[in-house]
């Protein structure tokens, strides 16, 4: 967490702390800003999650909540924390989904379980050119945001090149990077350094209108990039998820006998 202030680590533990007496976690990875190379004094503290919830509440009759979460500001930081059901995140994994593979295979871990070790190694089979409808669906969103805001700020087309430029490297290396200014050059947009400094100053700097025009009429480009690289990607045009699933069929029946032998000796 070396991305973080000594007292933003101190409220993201106690965060930690705090849920995991609700539920057991596998990962809880930091996101936004602060993961992708332009936090700002102001950034929240994007925290994301995957929990195991017990097969016994997955199964019977009674509703299960598969999803949680929490916005508060806590000793001056803003926490934005979500967690979702590991089930869930593996079938949106193989679905292409960025946002579960980003939690498992992030940089930044701020909690992990014993287990989580075990699928990172396995995930990366799992991905396919299905990433390629979850990148370009995000960045448009955020090109559209961008492009229609009254005052366009750095951190909205921040967030257009980020999510493009990993959802391109992911197609066409295999390798997840997040972090903008690990991607920025490599394809082409070592400017994008001016706008994190801009950014850096706070979560609403507005561009000049001159850097609105020129950045706008190079977002054509940046797309069809990432378009071209669903065509040349190294991988596969659909997931292999047997081995995935059949981790997770091991930890769920792992978790219940341990639960159980804990009940056993309680009693």
């Amino acid at each position: 967490m070396d991305v973080l202030t000594s007292h933003q680590r101190k409220v993201a533990k106690r965060v930690v702390r705090e849920e995991e007496t609700k539920r057991k976690h596998l990962v809880i990875a930091l996101s936004g800003a602060h993961a992708y190379g332009f936090p700002s004094p102001d950034s929240d503290l994007d925290l994301k999650a995957v929990h195991i919830e017990p097969t016994a509440s997955l199964l019977g009759l009674g509703s299960t909540r598969e999803t949680f979460d929490r916005l508060e500001i806590l000793d001056g930081v803003e926490i934005d924390y979500t967690s979702n059901e590991l089930r869930g995140v593996l079938g949106g994994i193989a679905a292409g989904n960025g946002n579960y593979i980003e939690r498992i295979l992030g940089a930044h871990i701020i909690h992990r379980s014993p287990e989580l070790e075990e699928l990172r190694a396995l995930v990366p089979a799992a991905l396919s050119r299905r990433v390629h409808r979850h990148y370009r669906g995000f960045a448009s969103s955020q090109r559209k945001a961008f492009e229609e805001a009254a005052s366009p700020t750095a951190k909205k087309l921040l967030y257009v090149l980020r999510t493009a430029l990993t959802g391109t490297h992911l197609l066409r290396t295999g390798e997840l990077r997040v972090d903008l200014t690990t991607v920025a050059d490599e394809y082409g947009y070592g400017d994008a350094h001016n706008l994190i400094e801009a950014k850096l100053q706070g979560e609403r700097t507005v561009l000049s209108k001159s850097e609105q025009e020129t950045w706008s009429s190079r977002l054509d480009a940046l797309f069809s990039t990432l378009d071209d690289a669903v065509e040349r990607s190294v991988l596969p045009p659909t997931p292999f998820t047997d081995n995935i699933e059949a981790w997770l069929l091991r930890t769920r029946l792992g978790a219940d006998s341990s639960a159980a032998a804990q009940r056993e000796k309680d009693t």
